[in-house]
C-alpha cells in the first residue's frame, strides 16, 4: 500500500541553526556564550527524535552535531602551555576558530529570525487595525508549510515527543515499520477528543499508544491539526505540559 506523502516541513525553523537557537535560549544564556556541554547533549537527543521522520534537511542535523562534537573535544583537551581553559566569555570570536564561526552563523540567523518576526508583529497589528475587506483577499492558496504553530514552537513538540517515545512500554521497533492509518483519519479522531476535552495534555493524548509508527503518524496529525485547522498548543511553564485547545477555544484563552 502506497504511504501518503507527508513530511515534517521545517523550512521556516530553518534547521538545525533554529535547533540550536532554541537549546541556547533554553540554557537562558547569550548567543556568545554557547555553553557546547549542555547544548551539543540536547542537540544529539533531538536529533535521536528526528531520525524517526523521513526529513530531507537530516543530513543537515547530522552535520551539524558532528560540528558540535568536533568543537566540544577541541576544547576538552589538554593544553600543551598548561595554561587554564579560558572560561566561555574569555574565549575570542577569531575567524579561525570554528566555534567562533559557528556562533557568527547563530548570531547572524537571530538578527534575521527577529526582524521577521517583528514584520509579522507589525503586520499583524495594522490588520487589526485596518481589517482587509472579504472580496480583497488574495486569491493565491495560502502556503502551509510556512504556517508557524502559536504558542508552543515546533522544538517544545518534539522534545515532549522524545519523551513519549522513551517510554518503555513503547516499542523499540528494530526496523521501519509503516503506519498504513491515513493522517486524515487521526486529524479526526484527535481532533474530535480535543473538542470534546480542550485543554487535554499531548502525553495524555498519545499515552494509550504503544506502537511507534503509529505515536509518530498521531504526532503528524497533531502538527497538521495546528497548523492547518486553527488548533491551539499552549505551555504554561517551560518543559511543562503542553496543552491542546480546539478553535472555538482561542479566542476565549
Amino acid at each position: 500500500m502506497d504511504q501518503p506523502a507527508y513530511r515534517v516541513q521545517l523550512d521556516v525553523y530553518d534547521g538545525p541553526l533554529d535547533l540550536l537557537l532554541y537549546l541556547v535560549r533554553r540554557a537562558e544564556v547569550d548567543v556568545v556564550e554557547l555553553p557546547l556541554a549542555q547544548v551539543t547533549g540536547r542537540f544529539l537527543e533531538f536529533l535521536e527524535v528526528l531520525q524517526v521522520f523521513d526529513l530531507d534537511e537530516i543530513g543537515e542535523f547530522i552535520l551539524m552535531a558532528s560540528t558540535l562534537a568536533e568543537i566540544k573535544s577541541r576544547e576538552v583537551l589538554p593544553r600543551v602551555d598548561d595554561q587554564p581553559i579560558p572560561t566561555e566569555e574569555e574565549r575570542p570570536l577569531d575567524a579561525d576558530n570554528p566555534r567562533s564561526e559557528l556562533i557568527r552563523r547563530l548570531l547572524e540567523y537571530k538578527k534575521y529570525k527577529d526582524a521577521a518576526r517583528s514584520l509579522e508583529d507589525r503586520a499583524a497589528q495594522w490588520q487589526e487595525r485596518y481589517p482587509r475587506l472579504a472580496d480583497d483577499r488574495p486569491t493565491a492558496g495560502k502556503d502551509h508549510a510556512a504556517d508557524r504553530i502559536k504558542d508552543v514552537e515546533l522544538w517544545d513538540l518534539i522534545s515532549a515527543l522524545g519523551r513519549v517515545l522513551k517510554r518503555k512500554d513503547v516499542e523499540d521497533e528494530t526496523h521501519i515499520r509503516y503506519d498504513e492509518t491515513p493522517i486524515h483519519v487521526y486529524v479526526e479522531q484527535i481532533g474530535a477528543q480535543i473538542r470534546e476535552h480542550p485543554g487535554l495534555r499531548f502525553f495524555t493524548l498519545l499515552e494509550p499508544e504503544s506502537q511507534r509508527s503509529k505515536v509518530v503518524g498521531m504526532f503528524l496529525a497533531v502538527l497538521e491539526l495546528l497548523r492547518h485547522h486553527g488548533y491551539r498548543a499552549v505551555q504554561s511553564a517551560e518543559f511543562g505540559e503542553i496543552e491542546m485547545y480546539p478553535p472555538e477555544a482561542v479566542g476565549s484563552g
